[in-house]
């Protein structure tokens, strides 16, 4: 630890309005030119008394969550105790951390006494904007004498971590709670009657039900219309996807579409494992990253949130056919699989198409996108120049190109998704409803 005693902006405006007098004296008065240095040395003298006068640092800490996630507000707070006179009123504090927690990877704040002088404290506002583990690397403290033109300086080497989950507000919200409590996927176990396989019960025919679940013998028996009513199919096996590659790392609104996806697949996921179904997260850029075991339980819901935050950033272009061709060999039996990808250009979608070929005749494919607003904004200005009209001709056509891929996979039997970011999660869970009401998955 060392205290080096450092001049104020005080001091420094002092000796650059000093220096212009100190030359016009010694050209008025050659004879007195020793004044100019004896004041110089006077000034440094009293920069250092009144540092080496300045309180004392007792006692120092940081306050900071272990664990918090992305896109959340995060408060770190200094706390110092300093006995002696602080001159200004105020201490200033420094935080030097990973750039995980905010873009410019530091943060200045001003310290406020309390109730007794002696303890100071003053809280940082941060706001992750990547997961990971984030380290806070350093802490600086200065405060000043009391004449203001010397102050002490303090560097502390920090070995604080604090853990960058990914954003769950979405599974907590009101909304979602009370669907789980209140539907058929509820907290009440109950059979959940659907369009599944499995017979539950016969019920009286009424218009609209579809007449595919006629049961024409029971009908014959009693002389009117009944229709079948099957127990949608529980322990369906759901993948949920992940490109991690460059297209993924662009942010939106903020926060990359990867984390973006993320917080909508474990929306989703947590809705799955609450119906009975298994849950898997798979990950991938140039070769696959992360693979987890399927998952039946909520109560394990914690470990697709430890394995969605190991889900890294790679700029670099992803490897579907590697990855997807791995997937498949993992899975043993029909699987719902939810990708979660986008894409710049017709071209470098090419092989992404033909590797989700290649699943749709085994497993039913959900491929999911957020919606480019930044494209759409481009596309919608009236332009008033030669260079927006350029601009939105070119955004035109990339909104164009980037419809007749998402055409071509619907075309070939897979179901899209392609909404902003915050709907895609309660469109993804509607998606999935409706395909386990039909019973489409086993």
């Amino acid at each position: 630890m060392r205290f080096p005693l450092v001049p104020t902006a005080r001091a420094v405006w002092i000796a650059a309005l000093a220096a212009p007098v100190a030359l016009v004296v010694a050209a008025a008065l050659p004879g007195a030119w020793m004044a100019a240095p004896a004041a110089g040395l006077t000034l440094l003298l009293l920069v250092a008394l009144d540092g080496l006068v300045a309180g004392r640092l007792v006692d120092w800490r940081i306050a900071a969550p272990q664990d918090c996630e992305v896109g959340e507000p995060l408060q770190v707070a200094v706390l110092a105790e300093i006995a002696g006179k602080v001159g200004n009123g105020t201490v200033d504090a420094a935080l030097q951390f990973d750039p995980r927690l905010a873009p410019e990877g530091r943060a200045i704040l001003a310290l406020a006494p309390l109730v007794d002088d002696a303890s100071w404290s003053g809280t940082a506002g941060l706001q992750p904007v990547r997961r990971g583990t984030a380290a806070l690397e350093r802490v600086w403290l200065r405060w000043t004498g009391p004449l203001g033109l010397g102050a002490r300086q303090v560097s502390h080497q920090l070995e604080d971590e604090v853990r960058v989950w990914p954003d769950l507000a979405p599974v907590r919200s009101p909304a979602l709670q009370h669907f789980l409590r209140d539907a058929q996927f509820g907290l009440i176990a109950r059979r959940i009657r659907g369009e599944g396989t499995q017979f539950e019960a016969l019920s009286e025919y009424e218009p609209g039900m579809d007449r595919r679940r006629i049961d024409w013998k029971a009908s014959a028996r009693h002389t009117r219309l009944y229709a079948r009513e099957n127990e949608s199919e529980r322990n369906n096996q759901i993948v949920f996807a992940f490109d991690c590659g460059q297209a993924m790392c662009e942010p939106v609104d903020g926060l990359p579409r990867i984390d973006r996806a993320v917080s909508a697949a474990l929306t989703a996921a947590y809705v799955a494992l609450k119906g009975g179904d298994r849950v898997s997260l798979f990950g991938f850029a140039a070769r696959p990253e992360v693979a987890t075991p399927f998952y039946g339980d909520s109560r394990q819901f914690h470990r697709l949130q430890t394995a969605a935050a190991g889900l890294d950033y790679h700029a670099e272009e992803p490897n579907f056919t590697l990855a997807l061709a791995t997937l498949s060999a993992r899975l043993k039996r029909r699987s719902m699989i939810v990708v979660f990808s986008d894409f710049t250009d017709p071209t470098g979608a090419e092989l992404m198409i033909e590797s989700l070929g290649r699943l749709v005749d085994k497993h039913l494919i959900l491929f999911v996108t957020i919606a480019d607003s930044e494209l759409a904004e481009l596309e919608a200005v009236d332009p008033d120049s030669l260079e927006a009209l350029a601009t939105a001709v070119t955004a035109d056509s990339l909104s164009r190109q980037r419809a007749l891929v998402l055409q071509r996979l619907r075309q070939m039997g897979i179901d899209v998704i392609e909404a902003p970011w915050d709907t895609i999660g309660y469109r993804l869970i509607d998606a999935y409803l409706a395909i386990k009401r039909a019973g489409a998955i086993g």
